[in-house]
């Protein structure tokens, strides 16, 4: 059996791959290969997670070093204690999948992702470990101690980004996911003045993600229109993105979340380098609004793992991805769907205008198709081979239109993704694009 990081760490069917020896081989891994001698570790509310915690628990402790569990809690406030606190952290989660599926994140001491040459030596020594005989798992080791707190300090720290201002007079509905924000999302709101229902906030393990959060926002759409509520906000399992909704129901994903917040920086002059970060699925529309803003875009690979490192080589404070991943340099060294939902209502407050307003306004949306194909073989160098058909198809949309072909980091498909002026010309050369790789993959 091999590891093979993937945009977002690993993740699988549980327990199909990640079982508990896997992750227990995993944790020996990892903790080997980063220097610290301190650990701690978050999950998500899926069935499988606290099989995994404990396994993962015990081999770092078996490896001499101190870990605290920290429960159920959302992946950024792992990455805010592994920061704050200068310790490793561990978050079991599967993100936006559903519940049958579980995965691992590494944050290093600092509460930053890996450096590839970490993930590197990491995936080879698992590669020794994972052949040894799985050691039984028993009782939970004694050395494993619980968090205080993991909440408070992490949810101060959102509070503080908006400079003492109050969310009042805001109605605000938020969906949960079933998922690790299910008991935070509400309490910070409410502690920042907002009006706040919370849906999808009752997680029994296996309803994580299931028809809610922020890969389903239809579902928040429709809660906003009924509760006539200014703003919508839509996290997803382990509450690292953020999907939000305008009051007319207006779907605001990461590109137009990074716009706005772009722009708000800029006429502020708190944007530096009047740049931003963001990757190759991003709109047309956000390059042009940022172009015609005088703010420039650094294009990086899908993750945010990528966006991250440009931010931290000082290019640019903001940065994020389309799906609703944004990071705030500034307060946080990973994607905050909280963090960035109360920027985002900040953000309307102090504009005096509606959320649909600003929403309609930020930015041209291209229609923007996407097809999955699933391939059998190695889809890292598939793209390659369809060079000619995606140079026609390029030149048949020109300058108000493009198209990505790669390989996904997380599942064995190739995305196809095309932008056009209008949905059924993009849609038919995606058509033609899929079809060409379907004919030629089996």
């Amino acid at each position: 059996m091999t590891l093979s990081f993937g945009t977002d760490g690993v993740r699988g069917p549980a327990p199909e791959l990640l079982n508990k020896h896997f992750v227990a081989c995993l944790a020996t891994a990892a903790s080997e290969v980063l220097s610290t001698d301190h650990w701690i570790l978050g999950r998500d509310t899926r069935e499988s997670g606290p099989a995994l915690s404990q396994a993962m628990s015990q081999a770092i402790a078996a490896d001499g070093k101190i870990v605290i569990d920290a429960g159920v809690v959302p992946t950024p406030a792992i990455a805010y204690l592994s920061n704050s606190e200068n310790c490793a952290g561990i978050v079991i989660s599967a993100s936006h999948n559903l519940w049958s599926d579980n995965g691992v994140k590494i944050f290093a001491p600092g509460g930053r992702k890996l450096h590839d040459h970490e993930q590197a030596a990491i995936e080879n020594r698992f590669a020794a470990l994972i052949e040894q005989p799985a050691t039984p798992i028993d009782e939970p080791l004694s050395v494993v101690n619980e968090h205080p707190d993991p909440i408070q300090p992490w949810t101060t720290s959102i509070e503080d980004a908006i400079e003492k201002r109050r969310l009042e007079g805001l109605h605000i509905v938020v969906d949960c996911a079933n998922g690790a924000a299910s008991h935070v999302a509400e309490p910070l709101f409410r502690q920042l003045g907002a009006r706040v229902e919370v849906i999808h906030a009752s997680p029994d393990g296996r309803n994580i993600n299931q028809n809610c959060g922020s890969t389903h926002p239809s579902t928040i759409s429709e809660a906003v229109l009924a509760k006539q509520a200014d703003l919508g906000l839509a996290l997803d399992g382990d509450a690292d993105r953020l999907i939000a909704v305008a009051s007319d129901g207006t779907i605001i994903d990461g590109d137009r979340q990074l716009c706005l917040f772009a722009k708000d920086l800029a006429q502020r002059n708190q944007l530096t380098n009047r740049s931003v970060v963001a990757t190759v699925m991003s709109n047309l529309g956000l390059r042009q609004a940022l172009e015609k803003a005088d703010i420039t875009m650094i294009e990086v690979p899908v993750g945010d793992r990528h966006v991250l490192a440009q931010l931290d080589a000082g290019a640019a404070i903001l940065g994020g991805e389309q799906s609703g991943h944004l990071i705030f340099r500034q307060h946080a060294t990973t994607g905050d769907g909280l963090l960035t939902g109360v920027l985002l209502a900040d953000l309307i407050l102090r504009s005096g205008r509606e959320s649909s307003d600003i929403a309609s306004k930020t930015m041209h949306q291209f229609p923007q198709i996407l097809i999955n194909i699933p391939v059998q073989s190695n889809p890292a160098q598939l793209p390659d081979r369809f060079s000619e058909e995606i140079v026609e198809v390029e030149t048949r949309l020109g300058d108000a239109g493009r198209v990505l072909a790669r390989a996904s980091g997380t599942e064995p498909v190739i995305r196809i993704m095309v932008e056009a002026l209008e949905e059924a010309t993009a849609q038919r050369e995606a058509d033609y694009l899929a079809d060409v790789i379907k004919r030629a993959t089996n």
